[in-house]
């Protein structure tokens, strides 16, 4: 009978603070809403994030700066396209704004070394070898060049069918 008491008294609290653990838990996974909250995305990057409601449209606002697609259940695809800030807008069927939030596009994380040859820029990705990138804000000319050689070998390599010669 003591043993009974002893366990009712002992478990009433240990029940209590693992329920209020439990909900917390759960208050935590529910998404809030980020109205205002800054998404940071590095440039040639993509991160993503959810949308509460039923989103129906996005709108970017400067679509240089950040591409944005919508994916199922809310998820939301933010690629980095150019340095800045932009926004996002949300909204419903109706029109309505469900969110607004801006989207601040940075600068590569990588290992970027930049060689400036008086006012020309060139950029390189070094990890661990240095490798030409394509970086924003490159001289025209090394960018083009980059550029141009990145296109014929992707079309070179969409031109190859498999047979042999």
């Amino acid at each position: 009978m003591l043993f009974r008491y002893f366990r009712a008294i002992v478990d009433r609290p240990l029940l209590l603070s693992l329920f209020a653990v439990a909900m917390s838990l759960s208050v935590a996974d529910i998404p809030a809403a980020h109205a205002g909250e800054t998404i940071s995305v590095n440039v040639d990057q993509a991160k993503l994030f959810k949308l509460t409601g039923r989103v129906a449209t996005l709108v970017v606002g400067n679509p240089l700066i950040a591409d944005v697609a919508l994916q199922p259940g809310g998820v939301v695809v933010v690629t980095g396209k150019g340095y800045g800030a932009t926004n996002v807008i949300a909204m419903d069927r109706s029109g309505d704004v469900l969110e607004d939030r801006i989207i601040q596009v940075e600068g590569p994380t990588d290992q970027l070394v930049t060689v400036y040859k008086g006012t020309e820029r060139e950029s390189y990705s070094c990890m661990p070898l240095c490798q030409r990138r394509v970086t924003l804000g490159d001289s025209e000319n090394y960018f083009k060049a980059n550029m141009d050689q990145a296109g014929t070998m992707s079309s070179q390599a969409g031109n190859t069918t498999g047979k042999a010669n």
